[in-house]
Parts: C-alpha cells; structure tokens; sequence
C-alpha cells in the first residue's frame, strides 16, 4: 500500500530474528549484557545492539558467544550468513519493508481487506491502477515484487498458505476500470481453486461489527519459537506489531470475521455474480452459444482449467 512507503527503519527480519535467538543464548547461559560484554571483548551498548538486529553480527563473534555461552549450534552460522544479505526486494528499488521480509518466512498469512484486493491476490493492472492513483514513485518495481510475493502460493516446497477474508464491497468498487475488474475477479475465482488458499467473502448484508475494525493481515511463522506479526496499512505508515495481547485480540477478531463470512463455496459462487452482474460486458451475438469453463467446484463459471481442485479449509 501507499503507507507502506513510510515505514519507519527497523532492521530487517532475519537479522532481529537472529539478535533474539543471541540474547536466548545469553540468557540461558545465566549471564546478563554486563558481564557477557567483557567476555566477548565488546560493550555492553554494542552487544545490545547486536540482540535488537541494529547491528550486524559477524561469524567470528557468534562462534565466539556460542563458546562463551556453551551453547554449540552448527545451523547458526548459515543463519548469520543468511542474516547478513540484503532482503531480496532492495534488488527492486524497495526498501524497509519489515512486513515483506516476515511474510517471506512465514507459513501462513490471515489477511482481512475491507477497502481492496489483498495484496497477494492482485492482478498487475489493478496494483498498477490503484498505485497510480496515490501517486506511487515506483510502481513498476512494486508490481515485480508483488508478483514475486505471489508465487509462493503455487510453490512446491515452502509455500504459503493464505486465509482471506475480503468485503463483499471491494467486489463491487471499480478499480482501473471494467476489463481490469474482469480480470481480478476472474483471479479471485481462479485463487480459491488453490490447495494453498481459501477465500471467504464477508457479505454486506448483517456484517459483524468486528467488521468496522480496519484491514489487518497476520502472519505466523513456521516452528513456536518466532511470534507472529500483525501488519496493519495506512497512509502514513504501517503498524507492525509482535504484542502478545494485540496478537491474541487481532487472532480473535479474524476467527469471528471468518465464522460470519460466506463458506468458500458460497464465496466463489457470490464473485462469479459480481464478475457477470457489475462488470461483465454486454453478450455479443458470438457469445450466444459460447460455453463457460468449469469452476474448481464443478459449477459453471470462467476459472481456468489448469488450477488443482479445491480443498475445504474452512474447517
């Protein structure tokens, strides 16, 4: 989104995720930063900065604490290795983008949109109109890295897994135009037939009030020792936020919002409505007798073929 472009400088995930697993060790060690400082020929303020990812640690000073700390852990080193790269969208001109970097390890995101398309779900044309529209200085770039964000979806090994809750309004407002409608919603059909993605549309009509509480996306990392990421987008930056109450209340939130949402059945069939009501073009005489594809459920509808069947995740 348009805020995503202020979002404040904080370290990059990968190198906050190491500087905590650092303080972990410290800790178990029984050793405070006082006295693991002088051990390790550092301050305590630098050594500080190390276990908060603002500073970048080397291999030669992990191999050292994990001496001092009688911690041995060979997976470590490629971990700082790993740490000590440039997250992968600055070869696009992006930068700071702390959600991106978690989103990129995680094994599952929750998202609930009330105003667009949820990021992951959009097509080149409708990013394109709605970053022209604020104005964005590089939107091109944007496209690419969103591009490459979807493809974990289809990716064999580490793919994402993406839970949507999305207002039945962002079905019917127009972005960029009729054909580029056309073309999201027909993604959105397309999508739902993804073993790794299951979208539910909130449906105008008797919305929670939970509803009323913003767009926000959750992000949950593989293995218990990471916390999840809520990730919440406006226009002067983004909020990311690792609060356990926050996460708990944000977690509670997108279950009720998903218990009151359309099944994924339902919520398929309610985008072909939209796709043929509001932005489907007047018929041709040609089209008379043309037939639709078959949808992921066996329905009529324009998906395309090669998706693989729909799993249930409503569950």
């Amino acid at each position: 989104m348009w805020g995503s472009q202020f979002e404040p400088s904080r370290p990059p995930f990968l190198r906050s995720r190491l500087g905590a697993k650092l303080r972990r060790m410290r800790e178990a060690a029984n050793l405070t930063l006082d006295e693991a400082a002088p051990l390790l020929d550092k301050k305590r303020s630098a050594l500080h900065r190390v276990e908060t990812g603002e500073t970048k640690p080397n291999t030669h000073l992990v191999r050292s604490m994990m001496d001092v700390y009688d911690c041995h852990d060979p997976a470590l080193i490629n971990e700082v290795r790993k740490a000590l790269k440039r997250p992968w969208y600055y070869a696009y001109g992006r930068q700071n983008q702390y959600h991106v970097d978690v989103e990129t390890e995680a094994a599952l995101v929750c998202d609930f949109s009330t105003l667009v398309v949820p990021e992951l779900l959009q097509t080149e044309e409708y990013t394109l109109a709605l970053l022209k529209n604020w104005d964005h200085p590089a939107p091109f770039d944007e496209v690419i890295v969103r591009r490459i964000r979807q493809q974990r979806l289809t990716a064999g090994k580490r793919s994402l897994r993406l839970i949507a809750v999305i207002d039945e309004i962002v079905l019917r407002r127009t972005v960029g135009g009729p054909e580029t409608m056309r073309e999201q919603l027909q993604r959105l059909i397309d999508t739902a037939c993804l073993r790794t993605a299951a979208l539910h549309i909130l449906p105008a009509e008797g919305q929670s009030p939970c509803a009323a509480t913003g767009a926000f996306t959750l992000m949950t990392l593989p293995g218990s020792a990471d916390p999840d990421l809520l990730h919440i987008d406006h226009l002067a930056g983004p909020l990311d936020s690792e609060d356990s109450q926050k996460l708990s209340y944000a977690h509670g939130v997108f279950k009720h919002l998903r218990s009151h949402a359309l099944s994924e059945t339902e919520s398929v069939e309610l985008i072909e409505r939209a796709l043929a009501e509001t932005h489907q073009p007047s018929a041709s005489p040609n089209d008379v007798d043309r037939a639709p594809h078959s949808s992921c459920d066996g329905t009529t509808a324009m998906a395309s073929p090669h998706y693989p069947p729909a799993r249930d995740t409503s569950g």
